[in-house]
């Protein structure tokens, strides 16, 4: 293959891009390596005996049947197992650097994301930056029962990178690609439940499959193809409200009326 002068420089801005995210980040959010465990780290590990034994064939069926933190996320509670088992409760610097390095991970995505489709470099890189360090996103990388957050959006934006193949070479592996990544995201946290909704978003921009004035069967044809990923949603948002009724994070009317609802 054979570089022109302008890929090389596209080469080059985009490491150029990638190594001030990571340098940002990591002078951002190291202070977060000395973090303890706190607040509902109880609940997540310190008093949780199936995280703290760490992964074995029990605990991983415990995270699967499990509502207990009020939520059904298996994949969290596997990740937390893991850390336990390499790190043990004396080194919660362990915990913590896994919170960094997904987000570091989830940046580096957004950004490959953002220039793969828009061809766009600095750009890319600055919406990159304020996803990194917005302040918004200081409690999920430097509190580790948040470890849901970073983890979950990890593979959502896995799922959006499978998607943007999928929009340019429509084969079944691709769209199988995006389901899984949908579907462990989901497993994680049920955060991104609106995913089939901000597919549809990117159809219109950058992908440009979608157009004001194209055909209406193609629209149809556009959201038909994302069902499969909003019955995803769906089962996510059933098992979610099982699992909060089952904490007694779901209030009556009665208990919180809708005046303070509202």
């Amino acid at each position: 293959m054979k570089f022109t002068d302008s890929a090389v420089s596209g080469i080059t801005n985009k490491n150029w891009v990638r190594s001030l995210l990571v340098l940002g980040m990591v002078a951002a959010y190291a202070p977060a390596l000395h973090n303890g465990l706190v607040f509902d780290d109880n609940q997540y590990i310190t008093n949780n005996r199936h995280v703290i034994e760490g992964l074995s064939g029990e605990n991983f069926a415990w995270a699967w049947k499990t509502r207990h933190a009020s939520n059904w996320h298996p994949l969290t509670w596997v990740s937390l197992q893991l850390d336990a088992q390499v790190y043990g409760l004396d080194k919660p610097w362990g915990f913590h650097l896994t919170n960094l390095l997904l987000h570091v991970a989830n940046t580096l995505l957004i950004f490959s994301i953002l220039e793969r489709s828009t061809k766009a470099v600095w750009p890319s890189g600055l919406v990159a930056a304020l996803f990194a360090l917005h302040p918004l996103h200081v409690e999920s990388v430097a509190w580790v029962a948040e470890r849901k957050d970073v983890l979950s959006t990890l593979f959502g934006f896995l799922a959006i990178w499978f998607y943007i193949g999928y929009s340019t070479h429509s084969s079944p592996r691709n769209y199988l690609l995006v389901f899984l990544a949908f579907a462990l995201s989901l497993l994680a946290k049920p955060m991104l439940v609106t995913l089939p909704l901000v597919l549809l978003l990117l159809d219109y921009w950058p992908l440009g499959r979608w157009r004001i004035g194209a055909p209406l069967a193609k629209a149809r044809r556009l959201v038909i193809e994302k069902l499969p990923l909003v019955v995803l949603s769906a089962a996510s948002g059933v098992a979610t409200l099982v699992a909060q009724q089952a904490g007694g994070a779901v209030r009556t009317l009665e208990q919180l009326p809708l005046q303070y609802r509202l």
